[in-house]
């Protein structure tokens, strides 16, 4: 599931030259020294092996459940990502790659196929423990939502297989990756995993107007658009397209990503992020945490910096980048989820990218609302990896008018301080349409949480115009 930080340009010039993805530093087969059993809420987990890699660091996991939501800790350490400067290849399905989970049709065979890939050495103990866990967290929260058990058991094995396909045969993503739709369709696999998760009956789109214009300068005047978003969770790339998919299916498919490296280099996020199209990035945040990795960051960053620029001058591309370089975190003291603040760097600098292209450009405010399908961890982390939550939610999206920087900046003295005001203006909008949308799902208004500049409706639902009528709830086959 692809994930996107702030885009930091960095003045380097850019080379082409060939790279690759460094191998995941996963356990050696050889290192297993003793094998245990697990025993939580869903029962005991046998077959599981603590390990320790050979400068003897720990590699760890966890369970623990909290009410519907599940904790999922699969850590991989000194992973790093390389974008390759030429296209990399389309995976179908590896030469070598197990169909363990290809003719899985009930929830025994799904486990049961995981303790065999692991048995099997196909994928390390650690990795199947998580498995294990992240499908029982998914069906403890999409059963909340009324899906039967035979469609999560199917949504979920396809979500094996192409994790486990990672393991065999990772996919190296270069600095602009375009989404797989074939052979296989990595696009609307992400879309049915999280669909089983997004409560459509309590989810809103604001301001369909403004899509629509969107679209038009995309598509009719060959224009470029940048959504100034904020960024909550790894699912947003799929929340955004299923909220798009009914209205505007033209969007939530053209939309390209600001991408961090971490969505291109955990196997548990790689299948996800392929179907999407991305520009990858390092973010500021964690630029430095590898010292001996900077210089071969910024050179990366500098690629993708001279591939935006390219899409940009042909024009009539979609791009979404979350100027805030992260997700947004709950206040430590309310644990009240907002918007993080925008650094005004990251909004100036894409700013001039689109003011200096030959195409013309514009940007757009864009507020996102989905923090409980898959909140991130309170603290920000150095490592590939995280603890992860899955929740049956609703969720909101809404777009504000168009940012005009001479409208914004009229009686600003200096360059500074005009971007600066701009910074704010783009998140004060972002900040007034997520209120809104707070009101709309988390407080129940609905409908009427809508304002004088934000019009919320439903346009997967036939009475999307009336607010006391339960909508009808998009549901496709996998």
């Amino acid at each position: 599931m692809a994930t996107s930080q702030a885009f930091h340009f960095v003045p380097l010039p850019c080379r082409s030259q060939n790279s690759a993805v460094a191998p995941l530093t996963s356990p050696s087969r050889h290192s297993l020294h003793r094998s245990s059993s697990l025993k939580g809420p869903y029962g005991t987990i046998r077959n599981i092996s603590f390990d320790r890699n050979r400068d003897n660091r720990s590699l760890w996991m966890k369970s623990n459940i909290w009410l519907v939501y599940g904790r999922l800790n699969l850590k991989v350490k000194n992973v790093a990502y390389v974008p390759s400067a030429s296209p990399a290849k389309t995976p179908g399905v590896a030469r070598s790659h197990s169909d363990t989970f290809l003719s899985v049709s009930t929830e025994a065979e799904l486990l049961s196929g995981i303790r065999k890939e692991v048995d099997a050495n196909r994928i390390p103990s650690k990795a199947g423990y998580a498995m294990e866990e992240l499908y029982h967290n998914y069906k403890d929260a999409a059963l909340i939502g009324g899906a039967p058990v035979e469609k999560i058991v199917e949504i979920m094995a396809t979500v094996l297989d192409r994790v486990l396909l990672q393991f065999e045969d990772p996919f190296t993503f270069p600095s602009y990756h375009e989404a797989i739709r074939e052979p296989y369709d990595y696009y609307m696999f992400g879309q049915n995993y999280i669909r089983l998760l997004l409560d459509f009956r309590n989810s809103y789109l604001g301001n369909t107007s403004y899509f629509d214009k969107i679209e038009a300068q995309l598509k009719q005047q060959g224009e470029n658009v940048v959504l100034l978003s904020n960024h909550q969770t790894e699912a947003d790339p799929a929340v955004m397209a299923l909220l798009l998919e009914a209205s505007h299916p033209y969007l939530a498919q053209k939309l390209i990503y600001i991408a961090g490296d971490r969505v291109v280099t955990d196997p548990f996020c790689k299948p996800f992020s392929m179907g999407r199209n991305l520009l990858c990035v390092y973010s500021k945040k964690h630029i430095n945490d590898e010292p001996e990795l900077v210089d071969m960051k910024r050179k990366a960053n500098a690629r993708s910096l001279k591939e935006l620029a390219i899409l940009l001058r042909k024009g009539g591309h979609l791009v979404w980048i979350a100027p805030s370089g992260g997700r947004d975190r709950p206040d430590p003291v309310t644990m009240i989820w907002k918007p993080a603040p925008f650094e005004t760097t990251s909004v100036e600098n894409i700013r001039r990218l689109i003011e200096h292209s030959k195409a013309p450009g514009h940007l757009y405010p864009l507020a996102l609302l989905c923090y409980k399908l898959m909140p991130p961890p309170i603290q920000v982390q150095k490592e590939i990896g995280e603890e992860r939550l899955l929740g049956f939610s609703g969720t909101g999206l809404s777009v504000g008018a168009e940012l005009h920087f001479e409208e914004i900046t009229s009686d600003c003295d200096s360059i500074d301080q005009a971007a600066e005001c701009f910074s704010q203006a783009a998140l004060e909008q972002v900040n007034a349409h997520y209120d809104a949308l707070v009101q709309a799902v988390s407080h129940g208004k609905g409908m009427n949480a809508s304002t004088d500049t934000l019009v919320l409706s439903q346009p997967w639902s036939v009475n999307s115009s009336t607010s006391n009528e339960k909508p009808r709830v998009p549901c496709h086959s996998s």
